[in-house]
């Protein structure tokens, strides 16, 4: 990898494990903060590289304990939601997670408007954001729920996407690890307990 890429990659994964920022925009951040005059922007698994090593240097003792409360955190979520399809993503599900990253949660339903409206019967208290991916536009719902030992919230980010969408999501990474995975995988997961993000394979409000 080039100097600059990587210099990228690790502010990137700096940022993202001390604030929870997204891929995206902690590489754009970071290439901001070096202040590179063509920088060539690093792949997410790149800067997942870097976060491993990041998360091995600097939160190795607390960690796997914040990804296990986080992994327990988005099963109740999945089980609440088992009639939608849930598969876990990010870095929760590829064990990158800190106590400052969201859950990422995908959700498919033949009638996405199924899910909020869920959500509404049921009073869970939601924010609605839409994000337009070409032809698509997919809907994002963001509940903030807690986990008991920490002082701040947790987002609990539900992407509402059409069930055609799932076959395409199951696409492995080119290490051959899973970016998502089901009910059945999360519950292994959470049952074998948290493992340093290094080793990782791929209470509800």
């Amino acid at each position: 990898m080039h100097d600059d890429t990587e210099a990228i990659a690790h502010e990137a994964a700096r940022l993202i494990a001390e604030t929870g920022l997204d891929y995206a925009s902690a590489k754009a951040k970071a290439a901001r903060a070096l202040d590179l005059r063509r920088p060539t922007i690093p792949s997410d698994e790149a800067v997942e590289a870097a976060l491993r090593e990041h998360i091995e240097l600097f939160c190795a003792q607390t960690q796997p304990q914040e990804l296990q409360a986080l992994r327990q955190l988005a099963l109740a979520w999945m089980e609440r939601l088992g009639a939608h399809q849930p598969h876990l993503s990010g870095a929760v599900w590829r064990g990158t997670a800190t106590r400052h990253s969201p859950i990422s949660i995908d959700l498919y339903a033949d009638d996405p408007k199924a899910v909020p409206i869920e959500l509404l019967n049921r009073g869970v208290p939601h924010e609605v954001t839409t994000h337009d991916r070409g032809r698509r536009e997919t809907t994002w719902l963001i509940v903030q729920d807690r986990i008991a030992a920490w002082s701040e919230p947790v987002a609990v980010q539900l992407a509402v996407r059409e069930t055609d969408e799932l076959r395409g999501a199951l696409k492995p990474d080119s290490q051959g690890r899973s970016w998502r995975g089901a009910l059945p995988a999360v519950r292994a997961m959470v049952a074998a307990g948290a493992r340093p993000a290094g080793l990782a394979s791929g209470a509800a409000a």
